[in-house]
């Protein structure tokens, strides 16, 4: 061997020997904070949850929203995997540059493979930073740069991440071109396209050079190489929170242990609060420990879980560039929210691992502090670099003196839409993380927005937000044309009828939600589908009660909805509320409710190809804007908003943009932000309840971004939708950006319309019965 060859042996044997050592460590230390988490049981049908992995992680089909950045990333992410062997095989080069890996070294197969990843991840990751740079802050909408999905990441980890494969794959390219030129040089026969596919013609570069030469540039580059690969792994070992570079680890663990092993997005239901791993039983509350958490008070509450998905965050921001609080310039956003978290927990941890002498001693005495963490953190790192004490509360205002990490603006801003985690390529559950902290703040601390006080003194006391008499709840029936059946008194048991239509609270007392159900009931009447209401024997869901942290609230309206559906025998469901339909589907199983639960747009769309209902076009000039009064006209151009809680959370995307389509004479015409990108209106979170006075109102985007489309109708199927986007709407007229011939309706009255056409009713205005005033408090927002 060389001096050369020495050299780099020892520099690259030294540098592996140091790196291997300190990620080692690195990983024993992820393990123990992890642990630190509550227990969570996520090992269900491995099966199950190995083909998810498999197919998100080959599929890459959670990073298909950005399909560039996905093509791009998929090939960084195979190459990193693949070319795993040219590292193996420069070792073996600094003892000799003739160096081949056994039995697969010369393997031409190999060798196309190894060439064309090692251009395919060297046009990617330039791909990749040139993305980067054009999405910069510095480039995007805004003078702070918020637009940018990368405002607010560390940026120098993803540099050096870039950096670090460009490295990479121009030193396999390089190492390539000189074994080319080596095997020409010493006539071995292998200086061919055989062998050297995409390489070979690199390699005419160096064939001025001596045979010497050649070995010593090879022995040179495959150092330089095992040095950036080694330097990177060092890197990473001394950065815990550098999710940019852990995630190609931790991710497949994150997505191995998703909610759903069949690979559905952990939205829709709310997972219950759980005790030691096991969902909290509320009748047995008073026989828990008096230092039991109830949600999330610490970061060491989150189940191991919460603590896995912080730490996987790659810092994309696909979830902060769809989140409607952020884009309406309020302080959540679902990236920094995360990277918070995770800096945290990692900061914290060496703490809770410690000796009870150690925390005895005070978090100020540094050296004992490192010796009993064998040097993980010292306490300059804990308080100093984060700036808050890792012993204070985890959410509280003013996050940037010294009580807390999070500031509660954040976790109240967020309206649960679930768009955060629809795009995270990662899987990460950031709704699940914020209710659980909301959790904390209701049922320990009390402390909770001060408009949230009447939403739950209305439930507690009338079962409703509102706080309406229950006796009001069938004041929507009066003066329609049939007899809306009531189970208890015009049926005993919903095994006489086709379904229990749930009106919810919105549908009985909210007077433009009255016009949807309505316009349903007409509808099923038409049809000759038989329901059944359960008039004052309804309560509200729960939903917002639940979102707003407030579980035991949640759970006794919950429980007194079950028992009653399943004394009335319900079996078949179908709602208007997309927030009814989200809870009584995936939520009341959890409290032994099993129904068949449709929403009313479902439902329609069938009975419409069924040929039950048939829509009929206006006479005369069908794209005229009629006027909305009892049911909605059809005609002129009709957009369609995606409630957040039938789109996101269900899926359900298809059935009220096809009837809307089947309607005749109507000019459909699709928002930018649909189907899986729609933007929230703003209501969910309980945010319903809740006056926006931070940034700008998320209804009037929305509603914005409707009217762009020159529609003269907002299509809905949302009782909350309809709201917030009404709202939103006469702001638009008041301030000049609409007229009033656009209005906001329920896909429902529209289909009501068409089919009254068709009955020769024509379009009758309808019955103004008086509306009960809601109390003051709570007010809807808008």
């Amino acid at each position: 061997m060389s001096a050369l060859q020495i050299v780099a042996v020892v520099v690259c044997l030294g540098v592996t020997a140091v790196a291997v050592a300190l990620l080692v460590k690195t990983v024993n230390h992820f393990l123990a904070t992890f642990r630190l988490g509550q227990p969570e049981d996520r090992g269900d049908d491995k099966g199950a949850r190995t083909r998810t992995l498999l197919r998100e992680f080959l599929g890459h089909t959670r990073m298909s929203r950005l399909p560039v950045v996905a093509i791009a990333h998929w090939f960084t992410m195979v190459s990193f995997g693949i070319l795993f062997f040219t590292l193996l095989n420069a070792f073996g080069q600094l003892f000799s540059p003739e160096f081949a890996l056994p039995v697969i070294g010369h393997f031409f197969l190999y060798e196309w493979v190894t060439d064309f990843f090692a251009f395919a991840g060297f046009i990617s990751i330039v791909v990749l930073m040139a993305i980067r740079q054009k999405n910069h802050p510095r480039s995007a909408a805004g003078e702070d740069g918020r637009r940018s999905r990368f405002f607010g990441s560390t940026w120098w980890q993803a540099y050096y991440v870039e950096l670090t494969i460009l490295g990479v794959t121009l030193c396999i390219g390089l190492l390539r071109a000189l074994e080319w030129t080596l095997a020409r040089e010493t006539g071995t026969g292998m200086d061919n396209a055989l062998h050297f596919p995409l390489t070979g013609w690199i390699g005419n570069f160096f064939t001025g050079l001596s045979v010497g030469a050649i070995e010593n540039l090879i022995v040179i580059i495959a150092a330089i190489k095992i040095l950036i690969s080694f330097a990177w792994m060092i890197t990473i070992a001394l950065q815990p929170t550098m999710g940019v570079a852990w995630h190609r680890f931790l991710a497949f663990f994150n997505i191995f242990f998703k909610r759903h092993a069949d690979g559905r997005t952990s939205l829709g239901e709310l997972q219950p609060i759980r005790v030691d791993g096991k969902p909290l039983d509320f009748e047995n509350v008073d026989e828990l420990d008096e230092d039991a958490a109830l949600g999330v008070g610490k970061v060491e509450d989150f189940t191991w879980k919460g603590l896995l998905d912080f730490t996987t965050c790659t810092e994309c921001g696909r979830c902060q560039s769809q989140c409607p609080a952020w884009n309406t310039d309020k302080p959540l956003s679902p990236k920094l929210l995360v990277m918070t978290l995770r800096d945290h927990a990692h900061a914290k941890s060496p703490w809770l691992l410690a000796s009870e002498e150690v925390r005895a001693g005070g978090i100020e005495s540094a050296d004992g502090f490192s010796d009993a963490t064998k040097g993980a953190v010292a306490t300059e790192q804990l308080v100093g670099e984060t700036g808050y004490d890792i012993r204070h509360p985890l959410t509280a205002y003013n996050p940037h003196g010294p009580d807390a990490v999070i500031d509660e603006d954040v976790l109240w801003s967020c309206t649960t839409c679930g768009a955060c985690v629809e795009q995270c390529p990662v899987d990460i559950e950031h709704v699940d993380a914020i209710v659980d902290m909301r959790r904390y703040k209701n049922l320990i601390e009390s402390a909770f927005p001060a408009e949230l006080n009447g939403l739950f003194k209305n439930l507690e006391k009338n079962s409703n937000p509102w706080g309406l008499a229950p006796r009001l709840r069938m004041d929507w029936a009066k003066d329609l044309p049939f007899e809306v059946k009531q189970v208890g008194q015009d049926v005993e048991s919903l095994d006489e009828v086709d379904y229990l239509f749930w009106v919810g609270c919105a549908g009985a007392y909210e007077d433009r939600a009255k016009k949807t159900t309505r316009a349903v009931a007409e509808l099923l009447d038409t049809a000759g589908v038989s329901f059944a209401v359960l008039g004052d024997g309804e309560a509200c869901t729960g939903d917002s009660a639940r979102r707003a942290g407030n579980e035991f609230l949640f759970q006794m309206l919950a429980q007194q909805n079950v028992e009653t559906l399943n004394e009335v025998g319900a079996t078949k469901i179908v709602v208007t509320c997309a927030h009814c339909f989200n809870t009584i589907k995936n939520e009341y199983p959890q409290l032994g409710g099993q129904y068949e639960v449709l929403h009313h747009t479902q439902l329609l769309n069938r009975l419409v190809r069924e040929k039950r209902l048939t829509p009929v076009a206006r006479p005369g000039d069908a794209s005229s804007a009629g006027t909305l009064t009892g049911a909605a006209s059809t005609g002129a151009k009709v957009t369609y908003h995606d409630p957040c809680y039938l789109g996101r959370h269900n899926q359900v995307y298809a059935p009220p943009r096809e009837l809307l389509q089947i309607l005749p004479g109507v000019e459909y015409a699709e928002m930018e932000r649909s189907k899986e990108k729609s933007f929230c209106c703003g209501a969910g979170g309980a945010r319903m309840w809740m006056e926006e006075k931070l940034g700008t109102r998320i209804n009037t985007n929305r509603t914005e971004e409707a009217l762009a489309t020159g529609a003269e109708r907002i299509a809905v199927g949302c009782p909350f939708c309809k709201v917030m986007l009404s709202d939103g709407l006469n702001a638009a007229i008041q301030d000049g950006k609409a007229t009033d011939a656009v209005e906001v309706v329920d896909v429902a009255q529209m289909l009501l319309a068409a089919v009254r056409r068709g009955d020769g009713g024509g379009e009758p205005d309808e019955a103004q019965t008086p509306e009960p005033q809601p109390d003051p408090e709570p007010t809807p927002v808008g």
